[in-house]
């Protein structure tokens, strides 16, 4: 932007000197890094956030890999694309809240500002059927404690196709976000959507259980980037250390979990807490090829 410009003259003369899909994915990067954007939520740069948001205001899959196309836009694609850029600085909303869509496990989820945006490294577990922690063909029930979008619990029903799954929030504004993926993935009869704090209104047993809680210290979260801020806080905050809800959950899940069942949950930050609070547990720290760390898995028998 030149000095004298204000926002407002540099877009509008943006969209009369640009004409191509690279120009304005590339303009859309500096915007970013010119104002301090945080990017966590999907993507970790400038450049793939902007080229998610350029795509997405053409109608075109973001999901697409390698060279971007040869395109000159027109004055009206000009215009989409430079008012989610300005939206996306302006809002300092995650780009998934603008586009009302994430990608999880290679699945795309509906999503608004009622649930956190999907990220978990869990996911490339969930698309191995976590194995060969468990063998696939002898789950027959899973649990998704904590599903927000309902996102994990999709996918745990694709990779695991004979397996009947529960999803439970504590939220009841979250669970509506998470029948609207149940029911466009037609799983409405595998996926039981049920409000529960942890396990307190479950009553079966699970092969499996996975969970991505809330693991952020309060301190913390006082100092997380304004990204954040647009998420339920109730999805994020777990007390001092970060470690209230994990704890309920290693306190209870043996009751709820099959002989020879396993418990993998994402702890994030607590991780240093968490091994501090239960010295004599033997954590399972899953390996991640895609990047992500801190999501443990334990047997039934570990956990008694």
């Amino acid at each position: 932007m030149n000095a004298s410009e204000t926002p407002d003259e540099n877009v509008a003369r943006v969209k009369e000197e640009l004409s191509s899909l690279q120009d304005f994915v590339h303009w859309g990067a500096r915007r970013f890094l010119e104002h301090g954007l945080h990017f966590g939520h999907g993507t970790d740069n400038a450049l793939d956030e902007a080229r998610w948001l350029v795509l997405h205001a053409l109608g075109l899959d973001p999901q697409s890999s390698g060279e971007l196309p040869d395109l000159d836009l027109s004055r009206a694609q000009r215009e989409a694309v430079a008012e989610i850029i300005e939206r996306r600085i302006s809002s300092r909303k995650p780009a998934a809240y603008l586009t009302g869509e994430a990608w999880f496990a290679g699945l795309k989820f509906y999503l608004d500002e009622r649930v956190l945006v999907p990220r978990s490294p869990v996911a490339e577990w969930v698309e191995r059927a976590f194995e060969p922690f468990v063998d696939p063909v002898r789950v027959s029930r899973i649990l998704d404690l904590g599903t927000g979008s309902g996102c994990i619990a999709v996918a745990l029903a694709f990779a695991f196709p004979q397996a009947e799954v529960d999803a439970s929030d504590v939220s009841p504004a979250a669970l509506e976000v998470a029948r609207v993926n149940v029911e466009a993935y037609g799983l409405t009869d595998r996926i039981r959507l049920i409000q529960s704090d942890a396990f307190d209104s479950l009553g079966e047993k699970y092969d499996l259980i996975v969970s991505n809680p809330p693991y952020v210290p309060e301190p913390s979260f006082r100092e997380l980037a304004h990204e954040y801020r647009h998420e339920p806080e109730l999805g994020l905050v777990a007390g001092s250390e970060g470690v209230d809800v994990i704890a309920k959950i290693i306190r209870d899940a043996p009751r709820f979990l099959c002989p020879k069942g396993l418990l993998v949950v994402e702890v994030g930050e607590a991780r240093e807490a968490l091994e501090s609070r239960y010295p004599a547990l033997p954590f399972l720290w899953l390996e991640m090829i895609r990047g992500g760390e801190n999501v443990f898995a334990l047997s039934k028998e570990e956990l008694s």
